[in-house]
């Protein structure tokens, strides 16, 4: 079997469809979008991966294919394709969202991080809003969903920051280019300094991830109440009672209480050994006493 026929049988194997066409292998990725595989060696699996609009004839002055990678076995064109098609997705979710194509998020506006290309975020509540992160992860499109409750007091921040913003250059001459950047940071600041954070969970499932993002719609105000700020310094930490060492405390006191029995058993002992030399004077006293009686 040629490179293409066995890169075609592996394709296959995961439910996505091929197509060879002279020296050149076409994987559609969706309808305006296909991979296409060249063979570069006729001697050794070796073929150059380019992506190209999958509606324009190669004869058409519009055609351009662009070189992605190069792949020198069966695995690595699989891997390539996965990996293209997981990125496809992961953009299709995102235009979903910013456009707003799906009718269950109909009454959201999403918009992309200035930082994060991957990250969209919506206004809900009074002020929170819904953050959207979809990117790959080991190889699966996945999008991990947050609310982010920023408190009463963020729009007074922002505004706060614009106006220090705006007031920073001084003599220094500052581009458009700066004023945003400068702006980005210290809105990032801001956040961090007020937010409060629900984790949604992380999803495979895109149909259930917009099911998902409608209730966190209609549950913003009611999740807005309850995220209290959690000051740590307001509450002091439990007592924490060792009790192996309270054990240890009381083994040591018991020894000396047996120490100190013993010392006094000790001295019981001593008083009561007599001398015996003590003894043998008294019998000498008594030997004398009774010599000294006469018989008359």
């Amino acid at each position: 079997m040629s490179f293409f026929e066995d890169i075609a049988t592996a394709l296959d194997t995961e439910g996505i469809e091929s197509r060879v066409h002279d020296e050149t292998m076409f994987v559609p990725i969706t309808s305006d979008l296909e991979i296409q595989f060249q063979e570069i060696d006729p001697h050794m699996p070796a073929a150059n991966v380019y992506i190209a609009a999958a509606d324009v004839d190669e004869d058409d002055e519009n055609f351009e294919a662009v070189l992605v990678s190069v792949v020198f076995s069966v695995e690595d064109a699989v891997a390539t394709v996965g990996r293209h098609v997981a990125t496809d997705q992961v953009v299709t979710v995102l235009r979903d969202l910013l456009e707003g194509t799906d009718e269950r998020i109909g009454d959201l506006e999403f918009y992309q991080d200035a930082l994060n290309a991957n990250l969209v975020r919506a206004e809900v509540g009074q002020n929170s809003e819904l953050q959207v992160l979809v990117e790959v992860m080991e190889g699966v499109p996945t999008a991990v969903v947050q609310f982010v409750a920023v408190g009463e007091s963020f729009e007074d921040l922002i505004d706060q920051a614009i106006d220090e913003l705006w007031e920073s250059d001084g003599e220094a001459q500052l581009t458009e280019e700066d004023r945003q950047r400068m702006f980005t940071d210290l809105s990032a600041e801001v956040e961090i300094a007020t937010e409060e954070v629900l984790d949604l969970g992380v999803f495979t499932d895109f149909d259930r991830l917009f099911d998902v993002i409608s209730l966190a719609a209609d549950q913003a105000d009611d999740w807005e109440e309850q995220l209290v700020p959690f000051d740590v310094d307001e509450f002091e930490e439990p007592d924490v009672y060792d009790i192996f060492g309270a054990d240890e405390e009381d083994d040591d006191d018991l020894d000396e209480d047996d120490d100190e029995d013993d010392a006094d058993f000790e001295d019981l002992d001593g008083e009561d050994d007599l001398d015996p030399d003590d003894d043998t004077d008294e019998d000498d006293e008594d030997d004398a006493d009774f010599g000294d009686v006469r018989v008359q």
